[in-house]
């Protein structure tokens, strides 16, 4: 039975979590995350060419700032679940192309050059991260956030139906709210009247998260993948360190070198739950394995690539993609870990009797006779 976890208080004030909002967020960051490194690209290789003349400079903030206004429009202008992936989409690159001159924004002379504008930048997607996170997982999603997130689902339904494969999703995000729950009734009413409609809005921000999950539940059930992450890992834990002192070799003070040595730390302690992930799956133990590896890349994106940035600049990249497919893949085994748990038949050794002919009898309730 579904029982209200979340504060009586926020659900009477509106505010009502979207379950879908780790989607949105992760649309967000990983948009404008790209149009930064796609934004210093092109500027490399074009010669940081100026629009603009006679005295007139046209930064990037600005169409970055339109384009933010864009999805704020889209999102006020439209109700329903359809146009956030692109509000997300379009405010994410938009952000990026704000967030790449923050170099201007923090030094006296605008230097776009900024030394630390690479690690301040990822900082700055990371708190993002974490801060969405924490409004999302602090507390479960109680049965009447789940119920009003079908509501919202069904809302483009009532004026212009929903096809098959939208329906199926608003039923089943409706099995998570238990009967008891004030409203289901009625919306499953709701839904049983809503006309099927098989035209949908293209939508390639969901197609290519569908085509991503099917991609990492592919890698997590590869029989070598174990070993595979591992590997990474441990890659990862040395190459890190190393590729900081070689890139910051020139100062010519390695060991008191803040970010090589906040590197190395990272990296040791990234290394230690990777090897006490090994230990686990080599005992059969594989949920505390891959709960352990995610440990050692989040120490990784939260940590040691800080640093790394810090020391290499927009050199770290490749590091952090590493990390995040490596998160991607773990995700999706505890994920199908989980699944195949709740799909298990439950067993109780203390009602279940010995084997063997001389077995006696276990009571089955406390008033049976022993």
């Amino acid at each position: 039975m579904s029982t209200p976890t979340r504060s009586a208080y926020l659900l009477r004030a509106g505010l009502v979590r979207n379950v879908r909002s780790g989607e949105h967020l992760t649309t967000f960051v990983v948009s404008g995350v790209a149009t930064v490194l796609i934004t210093r690209l092109i500027l490399q290789l074009s010669g940081y060419p100026q629009i603009g003349g006679d005295g007139l400079h046209i930064a990037h903030v600005l169409p970055g700032g339109l384009l933010m206004l864009v999805a704020i429009v889209l999102l006020l202008a439209y109700v329903g679940p359809v146009v956030r992936p692109a509000a997300a989409l379009v405010g994410g690159v938009g952000f990026g192309l704000f967030i790449d001159e923050v170099g201007k924004f923090v030094t006296s002379d605008n230097n776009y050059f900024y030394q630390p504008t690479a690690a301040i930048v990822y900082v700055v997607f990371v708190l993002i991260v974490l801060g969405s996170r924490f409004v999302t997982t602090r507390r479960p999603f109680d049965p009447r956030e789940q119920l009003a997130n079908v509501v919202d689902h069904t809302v483009e339904g009532v004026a212009g139906g929903l096809s098959r494969r939208r329906l199926a999703q608003a039923y089943e995000q409706l099995r998570l709210v238990g009967p008891e729950v004030p409203g289901r009734r009625e919306t499953r009413a709701l839904l049983a009247v809503v006309r099927p409609d098989e035209v949908e809005l293209a939508a390639p921000v969901d197609a290519a998260w569908r085509a991503l999950r099917r991609g990492f539940d592919r890698l997590s059930t590869h029989p070598l993948a174990p070993r595979v992450a591992v590997a990474v890992l441990v890659v990862q834990a040395l190459g890190a360190p190393a590729i900081a002192a070689v890139i910051r070799f020139d100062r010519g003070e390695l060991l008191t070198d803040f970010p090589v040595l906040g590197v190395v730390a990272g990296s040791v302690l990234s290394a230690t739950f990777t090897a006490r992930g090994w230990l686990r799956l080599r005992v059969g133990d594989r949920a505390r394995a891959v709960r352990l590896f995610e440990l050692a890349v989040l120490v990784s994106l939260l940590l040691t690539q800080v640093f790394q940035f810090a020391g290499t600049q927009f050199a770290a990249v490749g590091g952090m993609l590493l990390d995040l497919v490596l998160l991607g893949v773990l995700g999706a085994e505890r994920d199908r870990l989980r699944r195949a748990a709740e799909a298990a038949p439950p067993t109780n050794a203390l009602t279940q009797p010995p084997s063997g002919p001389a077995a006696p009898s276990l009571p089955q309730a406390p008033s049976d006779p022993v």
